[in-house]
C-alpha cells in the first residue's frame, strides 16, 4: 500500500511540476510579447525626440527604419515562440495560419 501511495504522490508532483513549467512558459511568452511590442515604440520615440531638436535627420531616418524592421522581425520571433509554447503544452497541432501582424500595429 505504501508503494501505491508513493506512486500517487509522485504522479501528483509530476503533474504540478509540469503545470508550473507551463505557467512559466506562458508568463515568459506574455513578457516577450510586451517587450517585442514596446521596443520599436521606444526607438520611434527616441527618433521623435531627436527630430524635435532638429539634430541629425539622417539618424532619425535610420531609427524609424530600425523600428519598422524590429517590429517585423519581432512578429516572426513571436510567432515561433507561440508555436513552441503550444508544443510544450502538448498541442501537437501547434502550427497556425493566423496573421500575427495586428499584435504589432502593422
Amino acid at each position: 500500500m505504501a508503494f501505491s501511495l508513493w506512486g500517487f504522490l509522485l504522479e501528483h508532483l509530476k503533474g504540478r511540476i509540469m503545470e508550473s513549467e507551463d505557467n512559466v512558459i506562458a508568463e515568459l511568452l506574455k513578457e516577450l510579447t510586451g517587450l517585442i511590442n514596446q521596443y520599436p515604440k521606444a526607438i520611434e520615440h527616441r527618433a521623435a525626440m531627436i527630430q524635435a531638436t532638429g539634430k541629425d535627420p539622417e539618424l532619425v531616418e535610420k531609427l524609424v527604419k530600425a523600428a519598422d524592421t524590429m517590429r517585423d522581425s519581432g512578429n516572426l520571433y513571436l510567432t515561433w515562440a507561440k508555436h513552441y509554447a503550444a508544443l510544450a503544452e502538448g498541442n501537437s497541432d501547434a502550427s497556425s495560419d493566423e496573421d500575427e501582424t495586428e499584435d504589432f500595429d502593422v
